[in-house]
């Protein structure tokens, strides 16, 4: 008599442990990058001020950044000083809390600066920061 080997059942398992190490290094990786790619992009030279203290990041918070060149940017999104107004307008309709932070190149006309406060003035934003860099 010829004994026939028993169909064995197949056991199919998955280690997880080199997946689940994967995905915590990169866990680690984006919680290391995401504050880095949520600053501002847009270079410019600041003015310095001594006294300059950090500020804290709000929920209600808008950047407007004014380079050298003139060019205006609303959160990184460049924008026309027209539109900077209807924008603004809806965010703080939103957000009747919002703060505002100028970023301003030193070499920026005070006339341009002025007239984005002015801006600001209008819509009723009363919670503005202008960015300076500390000594």
């Amino acid at each position: 008599m010829i004994n026939l080997p028993r169909k064995q059942k197949l056991m199919a398992e998955i280690n997880i442990t080199p997946f689940t190490d994967v995905i915590l290094v990169l866990l680690i990786i984006f919680m290391i990058t995401t504050p880095l790619i949520l600053q501002s992009s847009i270079k410019g030279n600041l003015p310095d001020a001594p006294s300059a203290k950090p500020i804290q990041n709000a929920r209600d918070q808008v950047n407007i950044t004014v380079t050298n060149e003139n060019l205006l940017y609303l959160d990184n999104e460049m924008v026309t000083r027209k539109s900077l107004k209807s924008k603004l307008s809806a965010i703080h309709k939103g957000s009747p809390n919002l703060e505002v932070i100028l970023i301003s190149d030193k070499m920026v006309r005070f006339k341009d600066l002025v007239s984005i406060l002015d801006t600001l003035n209008e819509l009723g934003i009363k919670n503005l920061n202008i960015m300076a860099k500390s000594e």
